[in-house]
């Protein structure tokens, strides 16, 4: 297969490579950061459940529930968290979803019941919400599109780096902590990996600048050549879409939301689940479990960074998307045939996850190469509301698959199949207009 770019190479001259480096010096790291601590906030749940279950007395099916709310919560918000950022700024409005949601992580350590634990999880949903595709439409702001691949995987590897780093992190808190001052290890888990987040939050106020023209670090001639940039590929975007109703009503974005909801089950499942993988192919030690999580995010990690350099240097989004769908959608639905081998699951989920995870810096990519302004922040949130459903749908279908058969080999499966439909709506979109 043969793939060729339908856009002219743009080569930055090196004077402008040197002021995407700084740019991305100041920014990324920090990003990346805030994203690592958001996504292990969101994700510790999966290692807290194997203690918190037996104390809240949760069912798989009560656990897949309160999982799942945390996404009722983040869809709801979603494009009106993203709308109010692009109107009073991003240092603003991060600075404010950190700081909430890492309050009502740390407060999850006072849940008691069933109940408390879905009104928690509802309400860390809401709050997190608009980070995600909030940090995406900000990078539109300095980034033009032929270099948003490879900066998207660097921002992104907080998801894979939350597991990789959170996951032996969260082991080592819970055997460790438990019982220290009466409080469960699960509880520890809980406060202090929330606390960081809230720190984070009041760090944005110094560290991130709104746009290009408020960073203090650069030059007047730095700032316009960056705007030159920028304006070039305004130019360069036929047919691209500004107004906040072609943003909610592009059926571009539905398809977009499609695709990620696939990506989402997968990925979901992986990262909400695998702790439970790994104790039911026979490891019993929580922290031991909690280091063999890390290995398929750190597959993940350089799936993300291969894959999205790859793509923009080839300047092709769609069959960097494609191909890895298949590979790890096989890797997924074979990995029910060796589920009681630890090697094998690790192994097995480490291909899906490289795979999986290692498409999405490309896909989100995409959104940008039809949409600018008003539109670009409604499509951004909208695809993510759309897709975010798949929180819900993944972990409540894993836990009722475990409850009823005592095996999430369904599950995976319809996962699976799932990945494999959605490369359909990749290949529906137009190459001439995403291959940028």
């Amino acid at each position: 297969m043969t793939i060729v770019s339908t856009r002219p190479a743009v080569m930055a001259a090196e004077d402008t490579a040197s002021i995407y480096r700084k740019i991305t010096w100041k920014l990324i790291p920090f990003l990346c950061l805030c994203y690592l601590a958001a996504y292990l906030d969101r994700i510790n749940i999966g290692l807290a459940k194997l203690q918190m279950t037996n104390d809240l007395a949760l069912s798989e099916t009560a656990f897949g529930l309160g999982a799942g709310l945390f996404f009722v919560g983040y869809i709801l918000f979603e494009v009106p968290s993203n709308l109010i950022l692009q109107r009073v700024g991003a240092k603003i409005w991060i600075a404010r979803i950190m700081i909430t949601w890492g309050l009502l992580s740390t407060a999850t350590l006072l849940v008691q019941t069933p109940m408390q634990f879905y009104i928690i999880r509802f309400f860390l949903g809401a709050a997190e919400a608009g980070f995600l595709p909030g940090v995406l439409f900000y990078l539109t702001k300095w980034y033009p599109s032929w270099r948003r691949s490879r900066i998207i995987a660097l921002f992104m590897i907080g998801l894979p780096l939350s597991s990789l780093i959170g996951g032996p992190v969260s082991g080592w808190i819970m055997g460790h902590f438990h019982s220290v001052y009466g409080m469960r290890g699960w509880q520890w888990l809980f406060l202090l990996e929330g606390l960081p987040s809230v720190l984070l939050g009041v760090l944005t106020f110094w560290v991130l600048p709104n746009n290009v023209e408020s960073a203090a670090w650069l030059s007047s001639s730095e700032k316009q050549s960056v705007q030159n940039e920028l304006e070039n590929d305004e130019k360069d975007s036929e047919g691209v879409k500004h107004s906040l109703r072609d943003g909610l009503l592009n059926i571009r974005v539905v398809m977009l939301g499609g695709i990620d909801f696939s990506i989402l089950l997968s990925a979901y499942a992986m990262g909400f689940w695998m702790p439970t993988f790994i104790r039911n192919a026979g490891m019993t030690d929580i922290s031991t479990i909690g280091y063999l999580t890390a290995i398929p995010s750190l597959a993940a990690l350089i799936g993300m960074l291969a894959i999205g350099s790859s793509s923009d240097r080839m300047r092709e989004r769609r069959w960097h998307i494609i191909i890895p769908f298949i590979i790890g959608a096989a890797a997924m639905g074979a990995s029910p045939l060796f589920s009681h081998s630890v090697a094998m699951t690790v192994v097995l989920f480490s291909i899906a996850q490289a795979m999986i995870i290692g498409a999405v810096p490309v896909f989100f990519s995409l959104p940008a190469t039809f949409l600018r302004g008003t539109a670009a922040a409604a499509g951004f949130a909208l695809a993510c509301s759309i897709a975010n459903i798949a929180g819900l749908v993944s972990n409540s279908v894993m836990g009722i698959a475990l409850d009823m058969t005592g095996s999430s080999n369904g599950a995976l499966w319809f996962f699976a199949v799932c990945l494999l439909l959605s490369s359909l709506l990749v290949i529906a979109l137009p190459a001439k207009l995403v291959n940028r």
